[in-house]
């Protein structure tokens, strides 16, 4: 590129073709050189040929250069600046592939909140909800709506004005939902944790010159709040004895035909302790069912994204099953005429068990005999909590559900607890009465 200045660059005076033949609808010229190359533009009023050459005219006063190609400054062909909304894109597109579906549907939520608090105050009304829209064009094989991409581009506050002081207030309002009720604190903490990532990998990408996002608070308070919302444990005083479990099931038999699926189920949750995503992907080859004893249940499928299936969470385990588990499978098989790949729990349309009516009948069956509502997942919980006070060590137990034994602990260190009594009397039987090893 040339320096301008001297020869090299010469800017002409508009010209006037008014009433020249080809010139009727754009008379005003300016004409203007680039060492040996000439430009020229041709506009309809000569207000905005004036504007263009005083623009070349400061350009060229500033010591800018000029591209010979385009016989513009430089700095009229830099590219417009990333935006916000532009940037949680690219960053999706990176994960995508190594993100599973249900962690692709839970981080586009969680980046349709955020986007919306990183448009401008003064932006008008979106043509349409802008959130709900996110939901369905963040991912990087979405449709996109002209309109709503006009107007993100409009509004939407480029990715380098992300600053401390606006990030500390969408920090805030992440914890908010739309209702204008705060957020229960894992949801409040997920949401933010997302949003961090994102920011963090612009910094790391150095698209950023540094991290805009506000520290969090280093106070005993703030601390115990996070520990607590970040905590894993279960509170086993809410789950039911065994006797409420077995009364629970029971109760989940009605006139609706469905009742049964669910039955069956949740009571495989509340015995073989499997996750519902592997419950509903059950076939007869997965099952040991002898005529007496134990059987056991091999997991190797689970669901991952609305009937498509994957690996369990964990890997591959193989649960026992207790001998009343056993002739309820066996009877289930033998009343549906399964075959050894079939998916066993279907609706009648073949459709897998909605997520919703299986929470439904489950509550319902709780309500008759008047327990507080629980999840289907917590019937998961009841067989690992049935498993720890019965004396199952905790590797097997750990073995059982799919977790490390860390995590186990964690989970369920309230049904724990009464390990230390015990443990003495052993400690006190092995030492003997005199103190002494045995």
């Amino acid at each position: 590129m040339p320096r301008p200045g001297g020869d090299e660059l010469r800017i002409w005076k508009i010209q006037d073709r008014r009433g020249s033949k080809g010139y009727a609808h754009k008379p005003w010229i300016v004409r203007w050189f680039v060492g040996e190359a000439s430009f020229q533009r041709s506009f309809r009023t000569r207000a905005e040929a004036d504007h263009l050459r005083s623009e070349l005219l400061v350009a060229q006063r500033n010591g800018e250069r000029f591209d010979r190609s385009t016989g513009e400054p430089s700095s009229w062909n830099e590219p417009d600046p990333l935006l916000a909304h532009e940037w949680v894109r690219r960053w999706l597109a990176e994960q995508w592939e190594e993100w599973a579906p249900r962690t692709r549907r839970s981080t586009v939520e969680e980046m349709s909140r955020l986007v919306p608090l990183l448009i401008k105050p003064s932006a008008p009304t979106p043509p349409t909800d802008v959130r709900l829209y996110l939901q369905e064009a963040l991912g990087p094989e979405a449709s996109l709506d002209r309109r709503m991409e006009q107007w993100l581009k409009r509004w939407c506050f480029p990715l380098g004005d992300l600053d401390r002081s606006l990030l500390s207030e969408v920090d805030r309002r992440l914890g908010i939902g739309v209702s204008g009720k705060p957020l229960a604190a894992v949801t409040a903490l997920r949401y933010r944790k997302a949003a961090r990532a994102c920011i963090r990998r612009a910094v790391d990408l150095e698209l950023l010159p540094r991290d805009p996002w506000p520290p969090q608070a280093r106070g005993a308070k703030n601390r115990k709040v996070r520990r607590k919302a970040a905590s894993r444990a279960i509170d086993i005083r809410r789950l039911p004895d065994q006797a409420t479990m077995q009364a629970a099931l029971e109760a989940m038999r009605n006139h609706q035909p469905a009742s049964r699926t669910y039955q069956a189920m949740t009571t495989v949750l509340a015995y073989a302790g499997l996750r519902p995503s592997e419950t509903v992907m059950l076939r007869p080859r997965a099952l040991s069912l002898p005529a007496n004893g134990w059987g056991a249940i091999e997991v190797t499928e689970a669901d991952i994204d609305f009937d498509e299936p994957g690996d369990p969470k964990t890997g591959d385990r193989t649960v026992p099953i207790p001998e009343d588990l056993v002739s309820l499978l066996r009877s289930w098989i033998d009343d549906g005429s399964f075959g050894p790949d079939d998916l066993m729990f279907r609706t009648i349309n073949d459709r897998r068990p909605s997520p919703s009516n299986w929470r439904r009948a489950w509550h319902l069956a709780l309500s008759k005999i008047e327990h507080p509502p629980l999840r289907p997942y917590d019937c998961r919980h009841f067989a690992a909590t049935t498993w720890l006070n019965a004396g199952v060590p905790l590797g097997e137990v750990a073995r059982r559900m799919g977790h490390s034994v860390e995590t186990l602990c964690s989970t369920y260190v309230g049904a724990l607890k009464g390990d230390e009594t015990t443990s003495n009397v052993l400690i006190d039987r092995y030492r003997g009465a005199d103190g002494k090893a045995r």
